[in-house]
Order: C-alpha cells, then structure tokens, then sequence
C-alpha cells in the first residue's frame, strides 16, 4: 500500500470526517462520501468537475440502508420484487425517492439511482459506515472511467483525500442502469 492508500475502517474514518474516497467497485473505480454530508458530496462534484443537476447513485450494502432515500411504497409490488430480485449485484436502479434525499444528490428530480452492491469493498464500507455511499465514477466529466487503478488520473488523486485498498470486480463496464418503474435501460 502506498501513502494514501487505506484499508475499509481507515477509508471510513475519512467518510467520516467529510472526505472524498476513491475505492473499487464493481466494474470500474469510483468515487464517494457520505450523502447527506453536503459539503463533501459538492466538493465530490467539484473535483470529478460534474454538474449538481446530473445527480449521484447510491451505493449500499443492503436494500434496508436505502430506505431514507427510497419510496418503495411508490413502486408496484411486481417492480419492487423484480429490484429487488437483482440486489446484491451490479445492477443500478432509478427508483422514486424519498422526502429525505438533498437535492445534491437527487439532481432535483423525484428519483434516485441506487445499488445494492455485492462487492466486498463497497459492501464493507457500507456496513461499517452504517448507510449508503456516493458512488460517481473516479473519472473527469467526460473522460473515459477508470477500469484500473493504474488508469485513475493523477490530476484527479491529487485533489481526493484517500484511496481505498481492492480491486475492481472485473466488469468490462460501468453497472447498467434501468428504470424501476418500467424496466426500460438507461445505460447498458
């Protein structure tokens, strides 16, 4: 490991404190802070130079963390079941958000992207952070997502506060996204 690089209880100590993490998720590396910590999710935006209004996926390791954010009762029982049905594992899903969400991360809009992530970095944060994370790809608006670590812009390391030890799960690309509602693909 090198200067910066930290361990999962490491990593969310930084969380903690308001930092900006790069880490692995399942396809590609990614970056985060707490969500409702809005200094540290408009720094986030800052350095990956993204506008609020795209809005962020959350990330968690399990669906329950999800439920400040999320309004499942405003899904049909067939979609939520059929969301569900995919957690944990590499699938995003736009779903209808919750009184709760800060429109930092909602983009202003009444829906939300969330995952309930599989991998063991990703899940391990969440569990021991107790909620979900901010999950954008470690990348610049507009450049190309980082696959490795070695590919992660140093521009781009130099302004976050620490990087979490792993790897990626091995994807070929970014998860893909669908709409919970519909079912329709956003991203494949």
């Amino acid at each position: 490991m090198s200067a910066n690089d930290l361990n999962v209880p490491s990593s969310v100590a930084l969380l903690i404190r308001g930092g900006v993490l790069a880490y692995p998720t399942e396809g590609v590396w990614g970056l985060g802070c707490i969500p409702f910590d809005g200094e540290a999710v408009h720094r986030l935006l800052a350095i990956k130079r993204r506008p609020v209004e795209k809005g962020l996926i959350l990330v968690a390791a399990d669906a329950a963390q999800l439920d400040a954010v999320v309004d499942w009762s405003a899904l049909p029982d067939a979609r939520r079941e059929a969301v569900l049905a995919t957690w944990p594992g590499p699938h995003t899903w736009v779903v209808p958000a919750g009184a709760a969400v800060p429109t930092w991360i909602s983009g202003g809009r009444d829906a939300i992207a969330v995952r309930v992530s599989a991998h063991p970095v990703v899940a391990g944060l969440c569990r021991r952070l107790g909620g979900p994370l901010v999950s954008t790809s470690a990348n610049l608006t507009g450049e190309p997502p980082a696959f490795r670590r070695e590919a992660l812009s140093l521009a781009l390391l130099g302004l976050v506060d620490g990087i979490c030890d792993g790897e990626t799960g091995g994807l070929a690309a970014p998860t893909p996204i669908r709409v919970a509602l519909t079912g329709d693909v956003l991203r494949e």
